[in-house]
């Protein structure tokens, strides 16, 4: 970027706070600039003081790229002069610590079952070699991810919670993790109930008392169903949630945004905004003011002027598709968006 467009950009009016609720979703497929609308929305958040999260549960980890600060695992206040805060999850680290952040004991006897043993200590646990709760099962890293944004909702320490999700898939089945993850909740009490009488047997004849860890492990379940239930509650609730859908102006993406906003909608997530990102238009025509900063050439350039007809069907489309919510567009740019500069200018697109 040239000394004249930093300039520019540093002319440009940064967003002072945002208006959204408590906690802001960025989702879409890969590669559509979830990363960069999050950033910019948590940047904007915190300027006026609001203590912002701004956490990636992408294994991509593109976050610290954007902010151009590393970002670790934990919770962390990246700026100074603002209560920024920033946190990628590494799903694979996480799930070291169990997905549901529970020790290997806190089933009782049920903890070899349900992952890394059998019931009596051998290899050969519910679900196979890793137990339904650990190892390979299908959605670990969403697994992780809910635990960890369990953590967040309860956190006092922030005001919002801004989340750059993984691609659509991954990001569908964290949605539907609570009420997943709750069915087996019931299904593991009523397991540990029928386990725990044959142990009391089994202990009475050789000696021992499993009560304690018993009456812990149940503890512990019954606290995670009710965490998972007032995630539920959070996520479906227009006044603390907003998910907001990303995608590009092309037509696969207008497609597989319209099948993300109806699986959303069935899962009963509040969608109220529509960003269509790297919009070939000038910039100074997005935001409706001059800001100086250089956009495409539609009129001498055949092959800009071809892409843009090509963006204008798909932008049509959309907005055919997502009437009743709002569609914001966001430029494409001639350098890559990372630090403030220009996330200034994306967060001014997304006011």
């Amino acid at each position: 970027m040239t000394d004249l467009d930093v300039e520019a950009v540093d002319d440009i009016d940064a967003p002072t706070g945002v208006d959204a609720p408590e906690y802001v979703l960025y989702g879409g497929k890969g590669g559509v600039g979830k990363t960069t609308c999050a950033a910019a929305t948590a940047l904007a958040s915190a300027r006026d003081d609001t203590a912002t999260l701004v956490v990636s549960t992408d294994p991509a980890h593109s976050l610290s790229d954007t902010l151009e600060t590393d970002i670790p695992a934990e919770p962390t206040r990246i700026r100074e002069d603002m209560p920024l805060f920033a946190a990628e999850i590494d799903p694979e680290a996480a799930m070291g610590e169990g997905p549901l952040g529970m020790e290997d004991d806190a089933l009782g006897g049920l903890g070899g079952m349900l992952g890394g043993g059998g019931p009596m200590g051998g290899e050969d646990p519910i679900g196979g070699e890793d137990g339904i709760l650990g190892g390979s099962m299908p959605g670990a890293d969403e697994a992780a991810a809910m635990r960890l944004l369990l953590d967040y909702t309860d956190d006092d320490r922030f005001d919002r919670v801004v989340i750059d999700t993984a691609p659509t898939g991954h990001t569908l089945r964290l949605l539907e993790l609570p009420e997943t993850m709750d069915s087996m909740v019931g299904t593991i009490l009523k397991l540990r109930e029928r386990f725990s009488g044959m142990m009391d047997s089994v202990t009475g004849m050789f000696g021992g008392d499993d009560d304690v860890d018993a009456e812990a492990g149940i503890q512990d379940l019954e606290e995670l169903s009710a965490r998972i239930e007032r995630l539920r509650a959070i996520l479906q609730d227009p006044t603390r949630t907003d998910f907001r859908i990303v995608m590009v102006p092309e037509t696969l993406s207008v497609m597989e945004s319209e099948r993300l906003l109806a699986q959303l909608t069935d899962f009963e997530i509040p969608v109220s905004t529509i960003v269509v990102n790297r919009v070939m238009q000038d910039p100074s025509e997005v935001l409706g003011r001059e800001v100086g900063i250089p956009g495409p050439n539609t009129d001498g350039c055949e092959f800009c002027a071809r892409r843009w007809d090509v963006q204008q069907d798909a932008i049509a489309s959309a907005q055919d598709l997502f009437r009743g919510h709002e569609v914001k567009r966001v430029p494409l740019f001639a350098d890559e968006v990372h630090g403030e500069a220009l996330l200034s200018v994306v967060a001014a697109c997304l006011d």
